[in-house]
């Protein structure tokens, strides 16, 4: 044996994770198991059964394994959705969007060797935002002209407080803590399993008080006609976030879009704003402002 080899070569045993030929183990045996493991990777109860949707129409579409899906089989199936009326290019690309990720989460687990997805290119989408977001006046007076209390505490919340729907829904008394200022502190659970705390103004508080009651730590903020909590309901058909119904209301009646978005108009610091509708990064925050610019070269032009 030559001196400079050692005296025992130690072959590493393959990871638990790969075969022989180090090829990733497949964590799943059949579409199903796939389809739900991917679907449940996700925190979002609305992307949960936006994912799910849209594999159960895909995979009854091709009729076919996964492993015998052909670049070819999503093109036909994209094409389809651009033949329906009520298509549009942001319905697509939810569509491209979704398949995309299950069929790179197929290939990262081992289930398919390709990643066919990779291939399909996401669709350029108009940006909606200046459409969707409410003036701060308009959401103001808004407020002021619901009559009821429930309805006007939740409309206050949202804008005051910059939660998103799913948040408001899932709020609880315990969540909520008094400050010595007359003011309110929240703790919400929010996108993403994030946690933050929001503060709340005086009038904010007083509006959520009226509605307790007798309600204890663990009952429900805002209560639906049943006596439960409110239930964000399922996406828009077409795929979009916004709660279409829920038990006791029709928030998406009530609510009008981008409503927590209004507070951008009121010249507190990005990063404040940023922090208190629970944005993951700054740059977010920022494509609000960019659609509703508060100056332009425009307006110094004679024209």
């Amino acid at each position: 044996m030559s001196p400079n080899l050692p005296a025992v070569i130690t072959i590493p045993e393959p990871d638990r994770e790969y075969d022989g030929a180090l090829r990733p183990v497949a964590q799943a045996d059949t579409d199903q198991q796939l389809v739900e493991l991917w679907v449940r990777r996700h925190e979002s109860p609305n992307t949960r059964r936006n994912y799910r949707r849209q594999a159960e129409r895909f995979l009854a579409f091709v009729n076919r394994p996964l492993a015998a899906v052909r670049l070819g089989d999503m093109q036909a199936y994209l094409a389809t959705l651009d033949g329906r009326a009520r298509a549009t290019r942001a319905t697509r690309a939810n569509a491209v969007a979704a398949l995309k990720s299950l069929f790179s989460f197929a290939q990262e687990t081992g289930f398919l060797r390709f990643n066919i997805g990779k291939a399909v290119k996401s669709p350029s989408v108009k940006n909606t935002l200046a459409e969707r977001i409410m003036p701060e006046a308009d959401t103001l007076r808004l407020i002021g002209l619901e009559a009821k209390p429930r309805n006007r505490a939740i409309l206050t919340l949202l804008y005051g407080g910059g939660l998103r729907i799913s948040e408001l829904c899932g709020l609880c008394w315990r969540d909520l803590a008094e400050r010595q200022d007359g003011a309110g502190q929240a703790t919400i659970y929010g996108k993403g399993g994030k946690t933050r705390a929001v503060l709340l103004s005086a009038n904010t508080w007083r509006a959520l008080m009226s509605l307790r009651d007798a309600a204890g730590p663990d009952e429900p903020v805002f209560l639906s006609r049943e006596g439960g909590a409110l239930d964000p309901g399922p996406p828009d058909r077409e795929g979009g976030g916004t709660p279409s119904r829920a038990a006791g209301g029709d928030l998406a009646a009530l609510v009008p879009p981008c409503a927590r978005q209004s507070q951008l108009g009121s010249g507190a610091p990005i990063h404040l704003v940023q922090q208190t509708l629970g944005h993951a990064s700054v740059a977010t925050t920022g494509s609000y402002l960019h659609a509703r610019p508060s100056d332009s070269s425009a307006r110094y032009l004679g024209v």
